[in-house]
């Protein structure tokens, strides 16, 4: 049975005003999973764009800890660095999600996909290994890796990747890639995890990932990883060893960033005006 996507409407104007993307958000509803999606993104966002003016200022206070371990380092220019790849990362994925919009189209989810088996050794194919080694998967199986994954002779989640990609090359890889995992490269570049979220937005957070090829895997590993690179600098600096960085309470966050992501409010998280173009 043909499923269809429920949507939200909205009045439309007589007069479109086309959003920076150069598409015109003509269209009379927004589908619903799209208008989720967006929303996720500008508050995402919007918690980028205050890290970078308030980090500076804060990144004296012992309590800083709480955000320098989710990132990995105490150093301020590498997590300023990682702060401005995800709000370019975020922009892009804003700019794809409006043409969507414009047109009305709304995102399919994106299931987890099963390998293909390894086939017997003694009846290998062209191009095969006989050695009874497991089959490359093909073109089609595998996902093309983020900038994250692809950095040669580093470690997959190296806190000290600053490589930024071009707008461009940003814009292709939201096209390409599963949804979920430009959300999950957004979150590790932004610093956002359970702890800093309200509940709610936690919840719109896992739902998307879950929901559009995110890896809570790899969400973890790179949690993992960054938590331990942390913990080397800080055993450098006893004069931090007061302070329990790890799972912070929400009073110890709005210390920190100024509020827990998912608190501030979006007027109208569709109005095209907001819409991002690229720097």
């Amino acid at each position: 049975m043909e499923h269809t996507a429920s949507t939200l409407t909205r009045p439309v104007s007589p007069d479109p005003t086309p959003d920076r993307t150069g598409e015109p958000v003509a269209a009379a509803t927004i589908p619903q999973r799209l208008a989720a999606l967006l929303n996720v993104v500008r508050v995402l966002l919007g918690h980028g764009r205050r890290l970078v003016e308030t980090v500076p200022e804060r990144a004296a206070n012992v309590e800083f800890a709480a955000l320098a371990g989710v990132c990995g380092t105490y150093t301020l220019a590498t997590i300023l660095a990682r702060l401005q790849r995800g709000i370019l990362r975020a922009m892009a994925l804003e700019r794809y999600l409006l043409a969507r919009a414009a047109k009305g189209r709304e995102i399919g989810f994106v299931y987890a996909r099963e390998r293909r088996p390894a086939k017997p050794a003694a009846e290998p194919s062209v191009g095969e290994p006989a050695s009874g080694e497991p089959a490359s998967d093909g073109p089609g199986d595998r996902d093309e890796p983020g900038d994250d994954e692809k950095a040669p002779k580093r470690p997959a989640f190296d806190p000290d990747d600053l490589r930024i990609p071009t707008p461009e090359e940003l814009d292709g890889e939201v096209r390409r890639r599963p949804l979920g995992r430009t959300i999950l490269s957004i979150c590790m570049d932004l610093a956002v995890i359970p702890s800093f979220c309200t509940g709610p937005f936690w919840n719109q957070i896992f739902d998307t990932l879950n929901n559009y090829g995110g890896s809570f895997t790899t969400l973890f590993k790179i949690r993992e990883y960054r938590e331990t690179s942390f913990q080397k600098e800080r055993d450098k600096k006893p004069d931090t060893w007061s302070f329990a960085w790890k799972f912070p309470p929400p009073e110890t966050v709005r210390q920190v960033l100024g509020y827990m992501i998912g608190e501030a409010v979006i007027s109208d998280p569709f109005d095209p005006l907001l819409a991002t173009a690229p720097p």
